[in-house]
């Protein structure tokens, strides 16, 4: 399992705290590739970019209309986080039910 988010963010904290053996990649150390991008992308077309985000407000109208894969590069702060890549499933965001659908993921079935 992976998170992938920045490192200093609460919510992403508070993923971490609930997932602890799950592996964290921080976008702003590391900054994901165009293709990863994508598939995210593809998963979450209107949500993965933060609009209600602060580096949002920051951007000029030109910038918002730039590609939205170019933009999370430049500005990693954009992508909303967490993004929680478990086996071949994908969440996106932090909530009581994310946190449920991910640890009954990770649940074996009872015999």
């Amino acid at each position: 399992m992976i998170i992938y988010g920045l490192k200093n963010c609460d919510v992403v904290r508070k993923a971490r705290k609930a997932l602890p053996k799950a592996r964290m990649h921080d976008v702003r150390d590391a900054p994901l590739e165009r293709e990863k991008l994508l598939g995210f992308l593809a998963s979450f077309p209107d949500t993965l970019v933060n609009k209600r985000s602060t580096a949002w407000r920051n951007l000029n109208e030109a910038e918002r209309a730039s590609d939205s894969i170019a933009l999370m590069q430049a500005h990693p702060a954009l992508m909303k986080r967490p993004l929680i890549e478990a086996g071949a499933k994908l969440y996106l965001g932090w909530s009581a039910e994310t946190e449920r659908a991910i640890l009954a993921d990770q649940t074996p079935d009872a015999p």
